[in-house]
């Protein structure tokens, strides 16, 4: 299952998405996913001139399909939001608030909007405005997220809205796009995975980490805050589970993770940063390309259809 409702509304080859992960997903990351057949996404996170820098390189090195994540709580949002309309953006996927106000005047530029859902009562909200699809994203994943997990929620917003899903969260291989085939998934959207490819400009020692992750080294903290971020466990981590235990207020709780994911991604110290990653940590094992990563998952999901089908 190659081409889907998700392969013809972005056309792209294949239905594979990668995760725009702040201070990660950069032109180099995201041309080289476009150019393996996916659809790469570069962070909207930074100052706007930045960010247009960003677009600018990556339409320099493809002429497929990107996209841009846009978190919507942002200082400069209204800033981001219309410099996806001026250098003609091909998607927006956004997260960390509702993109009602927006969507409007995106569509007349012809941007596809992709909101990442955490339930069916958004989900059925961003269809009301008008997103184009929705990436369903589970618990399973790496950074912010929500309660639901993969398994449950995707199937439910897929019975929920006419729109295509997209689901995310838990998903490292052939097997885990089957999977989300089989729930009504379109397409699948995917970040951990990306994060040990050659052109993931994120440190060294970040990827070593995830590459040597056991299935149960991930930790949830922020919970106490309402905001939960799926990471490696850490002496970070065990600082903040240790505050929230003393029931400490939640701005100190949160002061605590100011500026460890860049501590983790740009200095490497994978001790004090906050190394965001989903539960499928443990399923990756090597470095590869950004196009070794989706022929293998192409190859592995043909396999299990191949096996399905014939049983």
């Amino acid at each position: 299952m190659k081409t889907s409702r998700i392969t013809e509304l972005l056309n792209i080859k294949y239905p594979i998405i990668q995760g725009g992960m702040a201070w990660i997903s950069d032109a180099t990351l995201a041309a080289a996913v476009s150019e393996a057949g996916g659809l790469g996404i570069i962070s909207g996170v930074g100052d706007t001139e930045d960010v247009r820098a960003e677009i600018k390189k990556t339409k320099s090195l493809t002429k497929k399909p990107f996209g841009i994540n846009i978190m919507l709580m942002r200082d400069n949002i209204d800033e981001i939001a219309k410099l996806v309309c001026d250098e003609q953006v091909a998607v927006v996927t956004t997260g960390a608030g509702s993109p009602g106000k927006y969507i409007e005047n995106w569509k007349k530029h012809n941007v596809k909007v992709i909101p990442v859902v955490p339930s069916v009562a958004i989900a059925k909200r961003m269809e009301k405005f008008g997103a184009d699809a929705v990436i369903v994203e589970g618990m399973e994943a790496g950074g912010h997220i929500g309660q639901l997990t993969t398994m449950s929620l995707v199937p439910q917003v897929v019975d929920a809205v006419d729109i295509p899903v997209i689901a995310a969260g838990g998903i490292g291989d052939g097997r885990g796009i089957a999977a989300s085939f089989m729930l009504g998934a379109c397409g699948v959207q995917m970040g951990t995975r990306f994060l040990v490819s050659k052109e993931c400009k994120v440190h060294e020692n970040y990827k070593d980490r995830v590459l040597n992750a056991k299935d149960i080294d991930t930790e949830v903290t922020g919970t106490s805050t309402s905001h939960p971020v799926r990471v490696l466990r850490n002496k970070l981590t065990r600082e903040y589970i240790k505050l929230e235990k003393t029931n400490a207020n939640p701005e100190e709780i949160e002061a605590l993770g100011k500026g460890a994911l860049r501590k983790a991604v740009v200095d490497g110290d994978v001790n004090n940063g906050s190394v965001m990653a989903g539960q499928i940590a443990g399923l990756v094992s090597k470095k590869q390309t950004c196009k070794e990563i989706i022929d293998e998952l192409i190859s592995e999901l043909d396999l299990v259809l191949g096996r399905v089908c014939n049983e």
